[in-house]
């Protein structure tokens, strides 16, 4: 992923800006060229912003009026997107301007269009974060579902590679507007931003995620059941009675066995297959959310456990289902495997399997 901002993209942003201010000289994005290679992505956008802000004059009027420009450039476009958004927010952010702010906030929307300016906004949102949020609020009726989801995403409370906005966290409910207007948008892609927003929220404050997901459930419409499952997700998994409700899953007297396993030992890349049993002991059926959970070994000898979904299940009163899965342990570039012990846990509707351990071999390490 370092390449997508490459020396040959950094030359064709020079190109356009040249383009657009023929009598600018761009000596630090010159310079730029070069500094990229070798460092990672994130450090590259960083080189790129810090060269635009050496070479467009100062002052945001100057900053707008360039990026203005460019925008109807045909060589602008793609990644270098990416650092010029947080060029704009810099910029702006150098004055204590209300103007520049609601500008910066404008141009952000439009760069969105191209790539996204999720990034650069949560500089916006870290120094006025009740102004960004009526802004971005605004957003939820722009044409664009790319507009739209630069609201959803841009103030999720764990957006991934972006800073935190503490605010936010403090503040759960100030983003209820923003998804109130979406759940229902018409782009899947919006909805699953909306969606990873409300799991977001899960981890700050639960009531907040099952009062909003119960007001959508009042008001659905045929995507709602898909966004409210995948944004009460990890509520599910934590065994959340009110998120399971919401989701129609269904029986409070279950148990569930110990899993079983064919052998205490799995060969390095290999699978581990593992079945368990699912007993409903209501006097009613039961709709049931059944997940397991790995406990992996980490490098420092402790144990992790990550969560699976494995399917849902429906139990008769007083019946049992019979789950199975094989699990890979194949090399993976999101996963480092280390060998020891490791543990497996099955659950339904949040109540625990006792774990059945097992260990992961070192035949075939490289």
């Amino acid at each position: 992923m370092d390449e997508l901002i490459s020396p040959a993209v950094v030359a064709r942003l020079r190109a356009a800006v040249e383009a657009v201010a023929p009598t600018r000289h761009l000596p630090a994005l010159v310079q730029a060229e070069g500094a990229v290679r070798g460092v990672r992505l994130r450090e590259r956008v960083d080189i790129v912003r810090d060269a635009l802000l050496s070479d467009v004059p100062a002052g945001f009027p100057a900053a707008e009026r360039v990026v203005l420009d460019v925008l109807d450039e045909p060589r602008f476009g793609g990644w270098m997107i990416w650092p010029t958004t947080e060029f704009i927010a810099a910029r702006a952010l150098e004055t204590a301007s209300t103007r520049d702010f609601d500008a910066a906030m404008t141009l952000l929307a439009r760069l969105t269009v191209g790539l996204t300016g999720e990034f650069a906004v949560r500089e916006l949102l870290n120094t006025r974060p009740e102004r960004g949020l009526r802004i971005m609020e605004a957003w939820t009726e722009h044409d664009s579902e790319h507009v739209r989801r630069l609201a959803t995403e841009g103030s999720r409370a764990y957006l991934p590679w972006a800073k935190r906005v503490p605010w936010l966290l403090a503040h759960p409910r100030a983003t209820r507007g923003i998804l109130d207007a979406t759940y229902r948008d018409p782009a899947e892609y919006v909805r699953r931003s909306v969606a990873n927003h409300l799991n977001d929220l899960g981890r700050v404050d639960p009531s907040v995620v099952t009062e909003a997901a119960a007001a959508w459930a009042g008001e659905p419409d045929a995507n709602t059941p898909w966004v409210l499952r995948h944004g009460l997700r990890t509520l599910i998994k934590r065994a959340d009675p009110t998120a399971l409700a919401l989701v129609g899953f269904t029986g409070d007297s279950l148990h569930v066995a110990q899993p079983r396993i064919p052998a205490a030992v799995v060969p390095w890349g290999g699978d581990l297959t593992f079945t368990a049993l699912v007993t409903n002991h209501g006097e009613t059926d039961a709709t049931v959310a059944i997940d397991y959970s790995i406990g992996f070994q980490r490098a420092n000898g402790s144990v992790s456990a990550k969560t699976f979904k494995l399917g849902s299940r429906r139990i008769a009163a007083g019946g049992s289902t019979v789950v199975t899965k094989t699990h890979s342990f194949r090399p993976l570039t999101t996963r480092t495997h280390y060998p020891g012990p490791h543990h497996v846990t099955v659950q339904a509707n949040g109540v625990l399997s006792p774990p059945e351990g097992f260990v992961l071999g070192r035949e075939g390490r490289s």
